[in-house]
């Protein structure tokens, strides 16, 4: 029940990150829509987790995962923008 009732309750708020390039800082968080406080301290903890990982670097696509499920957890809607189409993962998911 507990599953059902997390699925109806509207987001939190809306997040948009954007990749601003080689240099860093390499990402901007921005928020869209939601709670000021509550938004700049999900914003920090993204920041944590990104702060010196370009896209291409192995470790972004783990952290980028954890940053997915912060939002879900949290009820934010998260947008990425990597200044390039992403290809579709149609690799089988690991056991």
């Amino acid at each position: 029940m507990t599953d059902t009732m997390e699925e109806q309750l509207p987001a939190q708020g809306h997040a948009k990150i954007v990749y601003l390039g080689p240099i860093a800082p390499h990402w901007e968080i921005r928020a869209i829509s939601g709670d000021q406080a509550f938004m700049d301290g999900f914003r920090d903890r993204v920041q944590a987790r990104l702060l010196l990982l370009p896209p291409h670097d192995p470790q972004f696509r783990r952290n980028r995962e954890r940053v997915n499920r912060d939002g879900e957890r949290e009820r934010i809607y998260i947008e990425w923008d990597l200044g390039y189409e992403e290809e579709e993962d149609t690799r089988p998911p690991r056991s």
